[in-house]
């Protein structure tokens, strides 16, 4: 069996990015991903500014520390002051420029203000409480390079050197569907009760709402029937207008599981046994597109049971859309070092991904049912355990824990 690491490593290895780009509002390009350097055209500041509401002062005329000047003017935000004469001060406020002739400012709380004078109850150093010119950004300075995936600070910072627009890699197409004649939309059985034998396609819901989250445009062929023809025509179909391919179920070698064959006439596949728990199987390979001579599209077929499905999306999938959509950093989560307050004693031989949950006490608790098929310990956790195999945790451990917040965006 492969390790979690050497399926992971050839996933990434085998990523090739979209490579059509677009040029959106920065205002719409909320987790997009960049396609070229973004370079400052200014200053930030583009002028000497005060961080406090104060008084602008020259701060030799403050050596003493109790020093009665003249206010002389007043400079709100957005305005120019004039030049400051010696022995003046400006009343002046956060993120006004610093008038020339002034080298300091003096924050409220330490003036007096009595008629047109003000009274200093401090002996300023020459640059306190100025944030000088290009001290954040300096004009042409690279601010976001290529491949970084945008948040809202990245917007912000994008909008303050005035970047109205930003080029970025084009959505990344998935389309998804689900095998097993088993399955059944809820709403769909009749007076609510299920057939005997059927079961609520959970992983629909939770496999989409995970690429929603990803920012993919989907396409969902919804439940395909238990055949090997209806599985290669979806496979066609799918590979037309999609960049991957994503299903859940059929992954085994059973008779009535026609992943593989349907695949491997449609393109070629990779049957990969992960030693991970949950999950074990993942499919791997790419279907031939009909209407683009030498192109496909990519193939990752997921377990049917639902927890190994989420499982292996977020240790398997996440990563590898990430590198789909041009993403050149890190695309894998970062993890913490936390005290266990449980005990595991028998160890796998391979590496188990425990759902736990912080607790007051800053350890984590073990959800008590760690089966494949239990989604509400999914619910219940706040992230999972990575334990490596072979590995029993005895309570007070340090273990390396990992937030489902890191593995969902």
């Amino acid at each position: 069996m492969l390790s979690v690491r050497e399926a992971l490593d050839t996933l990434l290895a085998a990523a090739r990015p979209v490579q059509d780009i677009e040029r959106v509002p920065t205002l719409e390009a909320n987790g997009r991903v960049l396609a070229a350097d973004q370079a400052s055209t200014i200053d930030v500041p583009s002028a000497d500014n005060t961080s406090m509401d104060g008084y602008a002062v020259r701060a030799q005329d403050c050596v003493n520390g109790g020093a009665s000047l003249r206010v002389a003017q007043r400079i709100p935000a957005g305005h120019v002051g004039e030049p400051l004469e010696p022995g003046t001060a400006a009343r002046i406020f956060t993120g006004a420029m610093i008038p020339l002739g002034a080298d300091a400012v003096v924050m409220q709380e330490q003036c007096e203000l009595a008629g047109d004078t003000v009274t200093i109850r401090h002996t300023p150093k020459s640059g306190e409480w100025i944030r000088r010119t290009g001290e954040d950004i300096q004009a042409g300075a690279v601010i976001l390079p290529a491949g970084t995936r945008l948040r809202s600070q990245e917007l912000g910072l994008a909008a303050s050197v005035g970047l109205a627009a930003l080029p970025v890699r084009r959505r990344l197409r998935v389309a998804v569907f689900f095998t097993g004649d088993e399955l059944t939309m809820p709403g769909e059985a009749p007076g609510g009760v299920l057939a005997p034998g059927a079961i609520y396609n959970s992983n629909r819901f939770t496999l989409r709402a995970l690429l929603e989250n990803l920012g993919c445009v989907i396409t969902d062929f919804g439940i395909v029937p238990d055949s090997l023809e209806a599985t290669r025509d979806t496979l066609r179909a799918a590979a037309r207008e999609n960049d991957l391919i994503i299903t859940s179920g059929g992954v085994s070698v059973g008779e009535e599981d026609h992943i593989k064959p349907a695949v491997e006439a449609e393109g070629q596949l990779n049957m990969w046994q992960i030693a991970v728990k949950p999950g074990k199987p993942l499919a791997f390979g790419e279907v031939r597109r009909e209407s683009e001579h030498g192109k496909s599209a990519f193939f990752l077929g997921l377990p049917g049971n639902p927890v190994s499905s989420f499982i292996t999306f977020l240790l398997f999938v996440r990563p590898f859309i990430l590198r789909l959509q041009g993403v050149t950093g890190s695309v894998e989560p970062r993890a913490w070092q936390l005290r266990a307050d449980f005990s595991l004693p028998k160890a796998d031989r391979r590496n188990e991904f425990l759902r736990a949950r912080l607790n007051a006490g800053g350890g984590l608790d073990l959800f008590p049912n760690q089966g494949s098929g239990v989604l509400t310990s999914t619910v219940w956790g706040d992230g999972l355990i990575d334990n490596p195999p072979g590995r029993s945790i005895q309570e007070g451990d340090i273990v390396r824990f990992i937030p489902f917040a890191e593995l969902q965006h």
